[in-house]
């Protein structure tokens, strides 16, 4: 009741001031009463006595006032047995519970819900009556609803100034013709249209019983086309990958189904990659994406130099936004340059392959944490398996699977603790006869942080990495929110690889450090500085990394 009644800082300056005051402040009791149940209240508006004015309420809550089951009367022809029993099941209004207005107003809005989710689009509430019985202070409803006729859905009304395909948008309705109306079916064609992320305004709604025709009523679709194309540029910083850039040029809707064609362009110390890629949402079936795409690549690490193309297909199911699982297929043309040995003259050396790799891919995704960029709940499941075939220079079946679990739990005010563990594992193959581009490779920015890229696991006598048949990795972190869009953390990661199917986790590398973050609203800038805890001879002493989003 107070927060009902509100304070004011200056006092009345006069006695008919304090007396308005009280009035007024009694009428809101009494609105506050009557919402709760207390019916028979008694409520004086006084003003007290003396030189200094106060207005003042003195009140008398009497008893509250409880429910009797609420009656359900039908405007019109009533709805079909079932709806009347589902209406009737939704007031879900407790005999004896008190008669609060929230709670009689929200069981009217349920019965009309249940009734409309059962096809009856068009029905409404007409003014219910509540009768307050004084003398054994019940309260009783009645509610009145007209229910209209059942409503059956006929095809999409598509309105667009855009490039879309209205033949294209029929497809992804989750109904067929003469179906009931379903408000859950309308809204699931909206969010449909809403994840394919080529319009800036979308409205989907049931037209007007006028617009009936043969018994069915169409659905008016209305699409707001987002400019055709946009520009994105990206980087990122690390002591031993040097600097990078990214850039992307995105074209939408180019051929009228809500596709995606984008090119990327990656300008950096260690890759330089030249991808074009098109998606096709809703592909064969809705909640499913066609993904093709090639690229131009050449990389120089310190463990290998290669270069060649690629041509990809992938398709994505989705279960959720989050949730989804891929299956596909890729063919590579790959120049590889291994360093297998040192020279006498203490350079790497090794042999020049001409390969063609094909690969399929299955993989899995569950994301349950609550931001993409900057998750501070839930968890991550991430596995994939890719069955190879190397012909040319080299030939060899084998079986790549790697997986990674990730967990974010809030524990105090702006405080996080995030850890991860990934696993990998060549089956099949064995070193040297698996490419030394398709090994697993450990160290830098997104994996033990305070060692140089790849620089993790066995190496040649000067330092080269050799990579691995497995892998282990794993990372702890505490994320503290300081002020503002400002934030810190500390954490600490470790790494092996094996020479065999099993990691070595007789030789695991740790390192540690802290790092900076700055909240874009998006995901943060992150910047970090680690150090290796069990450095040896050729490690660094100290490593900088700069990206955008958490490092896991």
């Amino acid at each position: 009741m107070q927060r009902a009644i509100g304070v004011t800082k200056a006092k009345p300056a006069t006695r008919v001031d304090a007396r308005r005051r009280a009035l007024q402040a009694g009428e809101d009791v009494i609105e506050v009463l009557r919402s709760e149940g207390y019916y028979d209240y008694d409520v004086q508006p006084d003003v007290a006595e003396g030189d200094a004015p106060d207005a003042l309420v003195r009140v008398t809550l009497g008893p509250r006032s409880t429910l009797v089951p609420a009656k359900l009367v039908w405007d019109g022809t009533p709805p079909d047995d079932a709806s009347l029993e589902a209406a009737e099941k939704a007031i879900a209004l407790k005999p004896g519970g008190p008669g609060r207005a929230a709670d009689v107003i929200a069981a009217e809005g349920r019965a009309v819900a249940a009734v409309r989710k059962r096809g009856y689009a068009d029905a409404v509430v007409h003014p219910r009556e509540v009768v307050v019985d004084h003398l054994d202070h019940t309260v009783e409803p009645t509610f009145h609803i007209a229910s209209g006729g059942l409503v059956r859905l006929g095809g999409l009304d598509v309105v667009t100034e855009g490039r879309t395909n209205p033949a294209w948008v029929a497809t992804l309705a989750p109904w067929k013709k003469g179906d009931i109306y379903d408000p859950d079916k309308v809204a699931k064609l909206e969010q449909r249209l809403r994840d394919v992320g080529v319009y800036d305004s979308i409205t989907v709604s049931l037209a007007p019983q006028d617009k009936t025709v043969d018994g069915l009523r169409p659905v008016i679709v209305s699409l707001g086309d987002r400019p055709p194309h946009t520009i994105e540029l990206g980087g990122g910083y690390a002591t031993t990958e040097g600097a990078g850039v990214d850039a992307k040029w995105i074209v939408y809707n180019r051929f009228h189904r809500a596709d995606t064609l984008t090119v990327t362009a990656r300008l950096a110390q260690i890759q330089q990659k030249l991808d074009v890629e098109l998606d096709l949402p809703d592909w064969r079936r809705p909640d499913q994406i066609l993904k093709m795409g090639g690229d131009l690549f050449a990389d120089e690490t310190p463990a290998y130099n290669d270069a060649g193309a690629e041509l990809r297909t992938d398709v994505v199911r989705l279960w959720t936004k989050t949730t989804y699982i891929t299956v596909g297929g890729a063919v590579d043309f790959d120049r590889t340059n291994e360093k297998t040995a040192i020279n006498p003259d203490g350079i790497a050396v090794g042999q020049t392959l001409k390969l063609v790799i094909v690969s399929g891919l299955a993989a899995f995704t569950l994301d349950r944490s609550n931001d993409p960029l900057n998750p501070t709940r839930g968890w991550r499941l991430q596995a994939q398996a890719e069955p190879t075939f190397i012909t040319g220079d080299r030939t060899l079946p084998y079986v790549k699977v790697q997986a990674q679990a990730s967990g974010y739990w809030p524990v105090g005010p702006g405080t996080v603790l995030a850890a991860r563990v990934k696993v990998g594992s060549i089956l099949g193959g064995s070193i040297p006869e698996v490419p030394t581009d398709r090994r697993f490779f450990a160290g830098g920015g997104g994996s033990v942080r305070g060692f140089s890229y790849q620089g993790v696991g066995p190496q040649l006598s000067d330092g080269t990495p050799t990579g691995g048949l497995s892998l282990f990795e794993s990372s702890f972190e505490v994320r503290q929110h300081v002020s503002g869009p400002w934030g810190v953390a500390a954490f600490v990661d470790a790494g092996s690889l094996g020479q065999i199917v099993v990691p070595n986790f007789n030789h695991v590398s740790i390192g540690a450090g802290v790092g900076v973050r700055y909240d874009l609203g998006f995901g943060p800038i992150r910047v970090d500085v680690a150090t290796p805890l069990n450095r040896e001879h050729g490690d660094p002493v100290v490593q900088v990394y700069l990206s955008i989003g958490q490092s896991f």
